[in-house]
């Protein structure tokens, strides 16, 4: 590019003007980028970052920013670096914060980041892809950044943005709405239907040089409509006709990657069966599942336990699930305590509630044993244990 070009795009861009309605993200107050360290966020698209990036920005008072999604840097290629590192040491001081956002849309980005670390600068990135944090980050980065995990507005932030109080009734419109500022502006389906297959083209088919999208397209609006439910990839490629198991192998990655859909792994003390048994499948979002599902019924079980694994991804606690063919399931095992989640607690679902978690228990050591329902407190006993049942809405983040 000219240089000439390349300065005038440089000192035009901006951060994006701050929403009529913007919510502070819980995950700025503790992030705090750090000289000689990247600060690395990643999510969905359009989940918030580039907002949650300006937010951080506020905190220096006066940062460098660029964007790489802007249409006139879509020529620019590896070759450019050094002309663009020329610019910046012209145009700021290298007591000044570099913000890049949207990295991923300029190949071998990473070689830019670490000459900026060795330069002293201070820098924070964002994308949209799993990838960024992947072999190429670490080989370029080793120990010199901080990864963290964007996702939509979280129960708590939803109430803020919609200006609504915790319960039960702003609970079910939260499962329902689910998290995206975008849907959240509008109240239109479309749009969260057009943002999944803008993901699928850009992030999944484009990047990845598929021929076509149906394939993926396909899977994804498969697993949306069954979140909670564990495949094997065997079946996956079988039942929607994919190829091979290698290609379905690939297409799930593909998708997880872009952040639309996360696997829960089984519980098991033997690593070879965590690795062999199925996983199941969650969508980054309620409302985008919600919106892009063949499903009529609300499943509102379904959005419940969906909800409740991503709140658990956003703790840090590294869900698993636990069952017995034919004989019992628990939801979710972390560390010290095993998971149920229903809509409701009924004397019909309780015995076979109650079983998975003892069942659960025993088998991952679990020290606590929790029922989290809609709206339902109580502590129940049984066998000499005891078992929390708590309310979604008091619970959630």
């Amino acid at each position: 590019m000219l240089k000439d070009t390349l300065s005038g795009i440089l000192q035009t861009q901006a951060f994006p003007p701050s929403a009529p309605r913007e919510v502070v993200r819980a995950v700025a107050a503790d992030l705090v980028p750090v000289p000689g360290m990247a600060t690395v966020l990643t999510g969905v698209r359009r989940c918030g970052k580039s907002t949650l990036q300006a937010q951080l920005a506020r905190k220096h008072g006066y940062v460098f920013y660029c964007n790489f999604e802007d249409t006139r840097l879509f020529e620019m290629t590896a070759a450019d670096f050094s002309l663009w590192l020329e610019l910046l040491d012209e145009l700021v001081p290298v007591s000044t914060p570099v913000f890049l956002d949207e990295v991923q849309e300029i190949e071998g980005w990473q070689r830019l980041a670490r000459t900026l670390l060795d330069r002293g600068r201070t820098l924070c990135v964002t994308g949209s892809n799993a990838s960024l944090l992947g072999v190429g980050l670490g080989a370029k980065l080793t120990g010199r950044h901080l990864p963290r995990v964007v996702y939509p507005f979280c129960y708590s932030e939803y109430l803020a943005y919609t200006q609504q109080e915790r319960s039960a009734e702003s609970l079910e419109s939260f499962l329902n709405d689910g998290g995206f500022p975008m849907f959240l502006a509008s109240r239109r389906d479309e749009v969260l239907r057009e943002l999944a297959r803008n993901i699928v083209q850009r992030d999944v088919v484009a990047r990845h040089g598929l021929r076509e999208s149906r394939g993926v397209m396909n899977l994804l609006l498969f697993l949306l409509a069954n979140t909670g439910q564990a495949f094997s990839l065997q079946t996956l490629a079988k039942n929607l006709a994919i190829a091979s198991v290698t290609r379905a192998s690939q297409y799930v990655a593909f998708l997880q990657d872009a952040y639309l859909l996360f696997a829960v792994p089984k519980f098991s003390a033997s690593f070879k069966q965590r690795v062999v048994a199925p996983p199941k499948y969650y969508a980054i979002d309620n409302g985008l599942r919600r919106a892009n599902s063949p499903q009529t019924t609300p499943d509102k079980g379904r959005r419940l336990e969906n909800a409740v694994a991503l709140e658990l991804l956003r703790r840090g606690m590294a869900p698993c699930y636990a069952a017995e063919k034919a004989a019992w399931e628990c939801d979710f095992v972390t560390q010290d305590t095993a998971w149920q989640v229903c809509w409701q607690l009924t004397e019909e679902n309780k015995a076979r509630e109650i079983r998975g978690l003892l069942a659960a228990k025993t088998q991952a050591r679990a020290k606590r044993l929790l029922i989290l329902t809609l709206d339902q407190k109580q502590t129940l006993s049984q066998d000499g244990e005891t078992i929390e049942v708590l309310p979604a809405w008091k619970w959630l983040g």
